[in-house]
């Protein structure tokens, strides 16, 4: 398999945006996430001087900027749509380049490593023409790139098929809880209120060393999760970055499996349930819910619709943040803990279901991490590889 610099397999295209009557779409390198696309319309008067390139349907680009992995082909209904000059626009050579294998290779970390060491500048690092001028794609026969993309685009609809049927369970957790109970902002069922303290124990955790980052704290087998862990995590918090010592543990609270954890500081109102036992700094607050009153899985979803109302409680001082008063006093809808436990069972079940979606995801992202990498060297066989 040969390799050729991108420009001559693929040249430069986009034309300068010329005055214009009326408005166009404008797509920013922002406006690209994934196969998302969103768009600003502007008027030749109203555009911003990045606005400045015109791309044409068959035309493939990409974001200049250092650790941006973004790529699109122009399709029929993109074409004539402006593009911010953030992004490097090409036109592959017909029948010596096929645009769904460009595309793939672009995405690939065989071009993102070549694009990051050519990236220049102190303020927004991205690559200049010069730089793109030295990077190379593979190029095997053109019979090849077809197969290679085709087996790569199968692997990669198969992942978007996953990360759909996550997305719906999701929903249908959401709306089985309005279902059931009503929006809790609005109490439309007319439930019981109460406060949050009724219905377990709330306190904050406890990080009493400074600095908090101290090597003597750290690494040791007890997990410490911080505010960004719940934030990023779904109904149960499954996973750790960092660990307290011995001596950490000391001056910290070691909670137990199945405590809610609520983020009172930064990202306000995330929360997450622990799958473990583990420590946290007092920017999160765990909550120990009373059996005979609540489920855990149930105020859990009741706070995705709190959110909006403590956001507004915050104080805002270096960074949003509210107190275990305001939590503890939070008048919140209380439903028949019967009808609570029905809510959790259907909860449980779904998980259930969405862990195995999460794990045949997974392994489907290796496989196409896999196959990629051996497209790009040259040894994907047409013969013998099937996804």
């Amino acid at each position: 398999m040969k390799m050729m610099r991108l420009t001559e397999i693929a040249p430069y295209s986009g034309k300068r945006v010329q005055p214009f009557d009326g408005a166009k779409r404008y797509m920013s390198t922002g406006d690209l996430k994934g196969d998302n696309l969103n768009f600003e319309d502007v008027t030749y008067k109203t555009k911003p001087s990045r606005a400045d390139i015109l791309v044409s349907e068959g035309d493939v680009l990409f974001a200049k900027m250092t650790n941006t992995n973004k790529a699109l082909i122009i399709d029929k209904e993109l074409d004539g749509i402006i593009v911010s000059t953030g992004f490097s626009v090409h036109r592959p050579i017909e029948k010596q380049l096929f645009s769904d294998y460009f595309l793939h290779f672009l995405r690939h970390d065989s071009f993102q490593r070549q694009k990051n060491k050519l990236c220049t500048g102190a303020i927004q690092s991205a690559i200049s023409n010069s730089g793109i001028e030295k990077i190379l794609v593979p190029i095997p026969q053109y019979s090849e790139q077809l197969h290679i993309a085709k087996i790569l685009s199968k692997a990669e609809n198969l992942i978007a098929q996953r990360k759909e049927s996550i997305r719906l369970l999701d929903e249908f957790l959401k709306s089985t809880f309005l279902e059931m109970f009503g929006d809790p902002v609005r109490n439309e069922k007319g439930w019981e209120i109460c406060s949050l303290s009724e219905l377990g124990s709330l306190d904050r955790g406890v990080s009493k060393a400074r600095p908090r980052n101290s090597p003597d704290l750290l690494g040791g087998i007890y997990p410490l999760i911080q505010t960004g862990d719940v934030a990023n995590s779904g109904v149960y918090i499954t996973t750790y970055k960092q660990t307290y010592s011995e001596f950490g543990l000391k001056q910290s609270k070691l909670w137990s499996k199945g405590t809610m954890l609520i983020t009172i500081a930064a990202n306000i109102g995330q929360t997450s349930i622990l799958s473990f036992d583990a420590c946290f700094p007092d920017s999160v607050v765990g909550l120990v819910t009373d059996k005979k009153k609540s489920s855990v899985l149930y105020v859990h979803f009741l706070f995705k619709f709190l959110q909006a109302l403590l956001e507004s409680k915050a104080s805002q001082t270096a960074q949003k943040n509210i107190n275990l008063e305001i939590l503890r006093n939070l008048r919140v809808p209380c439903p028949p803990p019967e009808l609570q436990t029905q809510f959790a069972v259907i909860v449980e079940k779904t998980e259930a279901l969405k862990i195995n979606y999460q794990n045949s995801m997974q392994e489907l992202e290796n496989l196409y991490a896999s196959l990629s990498q051996k497209a790009f060297r040259g040894e994907l066989s047409i013969k013998s590889t099937t996804v």
